[in-house]
């Protein structure tokens, strides 16, 4: 078990509560994320968590795949699940790199809070761009404080010394570079808090012929 598994594993059953702490703020993910949402759609939920957005969205979609590497974050999602008798959402211990996952599968795929965690982002916006259809969407919300930011050098030295899962730096131009230098189109951006430099960001798979 590597050290950010570890991490939310045991954060898994407070995670909500957390979460919940900033619940306009969810609110603003959720009402951006729906207007990228179609009923026939098939959506890729990428570090789920508990399924928070999950099983908030599952019933304005088809089918929902959530997936995460935490095995307590999946059990704390698939019991959330049931409680509400949500059917149509499916919750593995995965990755996005996950052969089961089929390319040209998804018309959404989601990333809340996850791409600055990522080891190779450069190589998961890849594999994101292979699993959606022709005209498939990718939506993130990523903190962008920045590398001279006095929370982001607290957020760096808390990761050093292990406190935290290790994590990158993002400002906004450099992150919306490295989405559309893997061949997608922005639609939108959108800052959802200045305190905390949060971005949602809207992009679509472009398709070369």
């Amino acid at each position: 078990m590597n050290r950010s598994e570890k991490f939310w594993n045991n954060n898994a059953g407070g995670y909500d509560k957390e979460e919940m702490k900033d619940r306009d703020g969810r609110i603003r993910i959720l009402d951006k994320t729906r207007k990228y949402l179609r009923q026939e759609g098939n959506v890729l939920d990428y570090g789920c968590a508990t399924g928070i957005v999950a099983n908030a969205i599952a019933g304005e979609v088809n089918g929902i795949t959530g997936i995460d590497i935490s095995p307590e974050m999946i059990r704390v999602a698939r019991q959330s699940a049931g409680e509400l008798n949500i059917r149509n959402v499916t919750y593995a211990c995965s990755t996005i790199f996950d052969e089961k996952l089929k390319a040209g599968s998804f018309d959404v795929i989601l990333a809340v809070y996850l791409l600055h965690l990522l080891e190779d982002m450069p190589g998961a916006l890849a594999r994101i761009h292979e699993l959606l259809k022709p005209g498939g969407l990718f939506i993130s919300v990523t903190p962008c404080l920045g590398k001279r930011s006095l929370a982001g050098m607290g957020l760096l030295l808390a990761s050093k010394l292990g406190l935290i899962p290790g994590m990158k730096l993002f400002d906004l131009p450099g992150l919306e570079q490295s989405i559309t230098g893997a061949d997608f189109k922005i639609l939108e951006t959108d800052c959802l808090q200045r305190k905390g430099q949060q971005y949602f960001i809207a992009a679509e798979k472009r398709v070369f012929s």
